[in-house]
């Protein structure tokens, strides 16, 4: 498999681990328990591929409670406790990156709006941590994060490759219009789940192609 690309930076939630629907129901636990009685549609609708400190307007609008430091502490310690619980890697996620990495090597990274901890534990538990390394890039460290391009552009710098030259993989509008910004050509992946973002929305965005499984990445990947 000769690559089509210089490098490929992957998001990870709900690209490489399925960690959505476990974070999305803490946190509306989280918000129920502030007084906003909101639906598991609307959670997801406003919340996912969102920096949840990004969105502390809506929260103060619904529950007058601005949220700080120390309540986003409180639902990481307890969306973690779910991610170890029950955290598996999206069907075909590794061993489509096994694959990958076998013609890319070291020119892959994981580029994420998520705080470094929680990403390095979900690559950790899933099988996938050894395939990135130190390759991993959280949005939270640069000064701003998706939509904007920063963690992008920093991974591709990293991986000394020219943005340009790189795929992206989203599953997010969010995440798809980073790549974009980035320069990079951006693939959406659509699982079909609750949690998912449509396939008209990602292509809305900026995405290129539209994928369902990740078993048909390998291929979309290799000039062969």
């Amino acid at each position: 498999m000769n690559p089509k690309f210089s490098a490929l930076l992957f998001d990870c939630d709900g690209v490489l681990v399925d960690s959505e629907s476990l974070t999305n129901a803490v946190l509306r636990q989280m918000l129920i328990e502030l007084g906003w009685n909101l639906s598991q549609e609307e959670c997801i609708q406003i919340f996912i591929g969102k920096a949840l400190k990004d969105q502390w307007q809506p929260i103060l609008a619904h529950t007058g409670f601005r949220i700080d430091d120390a309540w986003i502490s409180r639902f990481r310690t307890r969306r973690d406790e779910a991610l170890r619980a029950n955290l598996q890697p999206i069907p075909g996620a590794l061993e489509a990156v096994a694959q990958i990495s076998g013609s890319y090597g070291n020119k892959i990274a994981c580029a994420t709006g998520a705080d470094r901890g929680k990403v390095e534990m979900q690559l950790s538990l899933t099988g996938l941590a050894p395939f990135f390394g130190d390759r991993v890039f959280s949005g939270m460290e640069y000064p701003r994060s998706k939509p904007a391009p920063d963690v992008y552009l920093a991974a591709a710098a990293a991986l000394g490759v020219d943005p340009r030259q790189a795929l992206v993989i989203e599953d997010t509008a969010t995440g798809v219009t980073a790549g974009v910004a980035a320069g990079a050509t951006v693939y959406g992946y659509c699982s079909g789940g609750p949690t998912s973002t449509s396939p008209q929305a990602l292509t809305a965005a900026g995405a290129s192609h539209i994928f369902t499984s990740m078993g048909e990445l390998p291929a979309l990947v290799s000039s062969n």
